[in-house]
């Protein structure tokens, strides 16, 4: 019984071998005629349909990639405005759209903790200047040899101590956004004793405001984002390109941006970024342009085109578009077999394209230097083979 079942078992691999195999065959077989599919043309039928061919070959790589893009805000001139602590927004000067200076209030706050920092602050001011006039007596009667070398090294030591407290103190104040000023003067608004625990929050760019997200009364911190400051003085532009491309961009290159906005006006820039990483979803890389945006034209979001030269140093085989067939996701070239004779023969060869350059295509794989393709009559040949897989189908 199991000798049997042994050779059942036996016969169903060797045969379960034969059909893979089979299979495997036929496939080959049909991919190799995929590949291989021949038409054949008459001498006469060349010259009616005025059928070209040209021998391939690298040469210099010219034109403009031209890619979508889209408007964003330059980072280097863009702020968020908030309190370094926590307090209540007291007063709100700005709405949004309002142009702004550096250094131009926008926003009061007032908190406890600010008129700890203050104090702090003025108390370090005083104890420096105590100790700074001790020292420079101690330091005179030192000089005269009336007072003891005791007496002014501790002065000296109480100094230097005093200082130390009045710099930490100082760097904190400068840290949450006061100035000397600020507090001496308590903001110069008004002289009575609640203006101490009141902070004025400034702007650190020159800009526009374009958003707003606190009102009088609301309570804030470190972690609220009260106000956004932009300067589109220069603006960043943002394209995808696809990875076959890459070859062909030069780094700080000279950009053009066009819009639908602006009909038949360019605005030129500078390429000054181009991205390391792929998208693994559109397999695209970011290119990053920034333009001179003066007149205020250019605004974030806008979408447009970007226009950049192909690398001086390219080269690659092109083709007039007309000489590429595009079916089913693929794009394919004829090439033909053979010089001449009563019967011409033209082979179908898929090929990879990529940059569309001044109407002709960039082969990136499937053409080799030295063949023979159809540059006139590619839409005959396809007719004619569309026609030889039908016939074949039924």
């Amino acid at each position: 019984m199991k000798k049997k079942t042994s050779l059942l078992l036996g016969s169903l691999f060797i045969l379960t071998v034969i059909t893979g195999c089979k299979k495997a065959e036929e496939i080959k077989k049909e991919t190799n005629e995929e590949t291989q599919q021949i038409i054949k043309l008459s001498e006469e039928s060349i010259k009616q349909i005025q059928l070209e061919t040209v021998i391939t070959e690298l040469q210099p790589v010219t034109g403009e990639l031209r890619i979508p893009a889209r408007v964003i805000t330059n980072q280097n001139n863009e702020a968020l405005v908030g309190s370094m602590v926590p307090g209540r927004v007291h007063d709100v000067f700005v709405n949004l759209g309002d142009n702004v200076k550096a250094g131009q209030v926008l926003m009061n706050v007032e908190g406890l903790e600010i008129g700890e920092i203050k104090a702090g602050y003025l108390k370090a001011k005083a104890n420096l200047d105590f100790a700074e006039a001790d020292y420079k007596r101690h330091k005179i009667l030192s000089e005269q040899n009336v007072g003891s070398k005791q007496s002014f090294l501790e002065a000296e030591a109480e100094y230097q101590k005093a200082l130390a407290e009045f710099q930490a103190e100082d760097k904190k104040i400068h840290s949450i956004g006061l100035t000397d000023e600020d507090v001496a003067n308590g903001t110069s608004q008004s002289n009575n004793d609640h203006i101490s625990g009141r902070l004025a929050i400034r702007s650190q760019i020159n800009g526009v405001v374009v958003e707003r997200n606190v009102v009088i009364g609301q309570q804030i911190d470190a972690s609220t984002n009260a106000l956004k400051i932009i300067n589109t003085n220069t603006v960043w532009v943002d394209g995808q390109i696809y990875e076959k491309d890459i070859p062909n961009l030069s780094k700080k290159t000279d950009a053009v941006f066009i819009t639908t906005v602006y009909p038949g006006e360019k605005f030129i820039g500078k390429v000054i970024y181009i991205g390391q990483v792929v998208d693994e979803q559109t397999r695209t890389i970011t290119i990053r342009c920034e333009f001179n945006n003066l007149r205020g034209k250019l605004k974030p979001q806008m979408f447009g085109e970007i226009e950049i030269p192909i690398s001086k140093d390219a080269k690659a085989i092109t083709l007039p578009e007309d000489a590429v067939i595009k079916d089913a996701g693929n794009e394919y070239v004829f090439i033909k077999n053979n010089a001449g004779g009563i019967v011409h023969e033209f082979k179908v060869r898929k090929i990879v394209a990529g940059t569309n350059l001044n109407n002709r295509i960039e082969v990136k794989d499937g053409l080799k230097p030295g063949e023979n393709v159809v540059i006139k009559g590619s839409f005959y040949l396809k007719s004619e083979m569309k026609k030889k897989e039908f016939g074949e189908e039924e």
